[in-house]
């Protein structure tokens, strides 16, 4: 029987009926989005990233797509250009680059990137793979690295993929998990111990963060769609109420730096050679505002939180302070900064840039809303698509192709700026414009049901089979229950039991999933 289930990650009550908006054309922007995916994006990066001498992926390059500078990796430029490929592998099944691609990326960071004496994710090597000496590991890079091995362990079922992902989430569990105030410490010396004492190097050592708290949340919510661990479960709540409870304001953004108790930096009382001295810790970030609205709302349907009103009025929130405080109502887009001063209930724009990622970013968020509130005030769809009129004219390269990294509206230089770089991958945008293809082009067609499930028993483990689903698109796999309860995922068409649940005499059966969030449940097998 056929499952409707959420296309971006929405509530299961909002997720079919949603008018269409007439006055745009929503197939015509799907095919413009389709078609810069591909050439100013996906086609850009793969595989021209790719470093064949040495493994992983090449990192920074010219306007014009020319390799620039020494080339040194870092674990979050790694693991996104391997995240990538894995999820366009299943959004463009026949290529087989993309698979290529995400297999490469791991194996760099199952081998080169993964400190095999004390564990975790290095934060940058050499082009040689050397480790650097001064740099310390991050909660951030761990959650990068977890969030592509999840990604590649979907596309490819390779169990040694998803223990590496168990490996790297206990890691953090052991090392960098606080168990008193919950959360996580963000910087770590090289065997794992926190660093607390701050520095006046880098201001940012022994606080906690709004961004690594949300890329924890990311990579934990890939995580738990293919593993189904109580612990991690556990752990993806916590950030999703730490973050939505905690990190978000009042007002509708998220604190930067916090304390490790979790008390607010802010210099707001200070001078203003103080806050002009630490601005990197206190103020408005419009666009990771957007983004965790959509992460938030991601993390509460994986974890299956029905009708979750308060992290959707969070999210929505957020947005609606974004957009009525750091939108540029003539051409469009999002600004970067803008701060709040004492004395005053309204916001300065601080630092009038677009940036590449919130722009991207926000055509999911804005599009996701509109879906969800059609008939809203904030009118989000026709944010939405002057968004993408925002993107085409001042973030796209017609000539050499790919984004700049910033909108040539504020910033004429950015058009021969890098490419690449290491904070430039191509991560943003293309997750952003999948997402959006999937929802301006909705799939309702579930997949066929698995069939001819048999099981065979070897002393104390049990490997189940099945006939293969097919679907209409792409089934990118399947959910496999016992006795009511989802126990793992696997993209193959058979899934070994552990020890403890092939002694277990429940009703097993399994679930097929398409690239949509189409499901359809097989008959269920009676274990005797």
């Amino acid at each position: 029987m056929p499952v409707s289930t959420l296309i971006s990650f929405l509530l299961v009550a909002l997720a079919t009926f949603y008018p269409l908006h007439p006055e745009f054309n929503r197939a015509t922007i799907a095919n413009e989005m389709e078609q810069s995916l591909q050439r100013d994006l996906l086609t850009k990066f793969f595989p021209a990233v790719i470093d064949e001498e040495k493994g992983g992926f090449l990192t920074t390059f010219t306007y014009d797509w020319k390799l620039t500078g020494p080339q040194d990796k870092m674990i979050v430029t790694q693991a996104r250009h391997t995240w990538t490929p894995a999820k366009a592998a299943l959004f463009y099944p026949g290529n087989q680059e993309y698979r290529t691609a995400a297999r490469h990326g791991y194996a760099y960071l199952r081998n080169v990137l993964w400190d095999k004496y004390h564990g975790g994710f290095y934060t940058w090597v050499s082009r040689d793979g050397k480790p650097k000496d001064d740099e310390p590991k991050t909660a951030y890079g761990n959650a990068f690295g977890i969030y592509a091995l999840a990604a590649y362990y979907q596309l490819s079922g390779d169990t040694a993929t998803l223990n590496l992902a168990k490996q790297a989430f206990l890691w953090l569990e052991k090392h960098s998990h606080d168990p008193k105030a919950k959360g996580y410490f963000q910087h770590l010396t090289r065997e794992g111990k926190p660093i607390l004492k701050r520095s006046a190097t880098n201001p940012e050592v022994g606080y906690k963060d709004q961004n690594s708290s949300i890329h924890l949340l990311e990579a934990f919510t890939e995580l738990y769609s293919v593993w189904p661990d109580n612990l991690l479960r556990v752990r993806l709540q916590e950030m999703l109420m730490l973050i939505r409870d905690r990190i978000v304001t009042p007002k509708g953004y998220l604190t930067l730096f916090l304390t490790p108790e979790w008390k607010p930096v802010s210099y707001r009382d200070s001078s203003e050679t103080a806050r002009k001295a630490n601005h990197r810790l206190d103020h408005v970030s419009f666009g990771h505002d957007v983004e965790t609205a959509y992460l938030l709302l991601e993390a509460s349907h994986t974890l299956g939180l029905k009708h979750d009103e308060v992290t959707m009025k969070i999210a929505k929130k957020m947005v609606d302070h974004a957009l009525q405080n750091g939108w540029d109502n003539q051409a469009g887009g999002f600004y970067d900064q803008g701060y709040y001063y004492k004395g005053s209930d309204k916001i300065a724009i601080i630092h009038d840039a677009k940036n590449w990622w919130t722009q991207a970013e926000a055509l999911n968020t804005l599009l996701l809303m509109a879906d969800t509130y059609p008939n809203d005030k904030q009118q989000y769809y026709d944010k939405f698509t002057k968004q993408w009129e925002y993107v085409k004219k001042y973030l796209l390269d017609s000539k050499y192709g790919g984004w700049y990294a910033g909108g040539i509206d504020k910033e004429p230089d950015q058009a021969k700026g890098n490419k690449g770089h290491a904070w430039k991958a191509c991560y943003h945008e293309s997750r952003s414009l999948m997402n959006c293809l999937l929802r301006l082009n909705p799939d309702k067609q579930a997949p066929s049901a698995p069939t001819g499930l048999t099981i065979s028993t070897n002393n104390s483990q049990a490997v189940v089979k099945w006939k293969a689903s097919t679907d209409n698109r792409q089934v990118i796999g399947y959910d496999i229950y016992l006795g009511g309860k989802k126990i793992g995922f696997t993209p193959l068409a058979q899934f070994a039991l552990s020890a403890s649940d092939a002694s277990k005499k429940n009703d097993l059966y399994v679930i097929a999933k398409d690239l949509s969030g189409n499901e359809t449940v097989s008959q269920a097998i009676t274990r005797e």
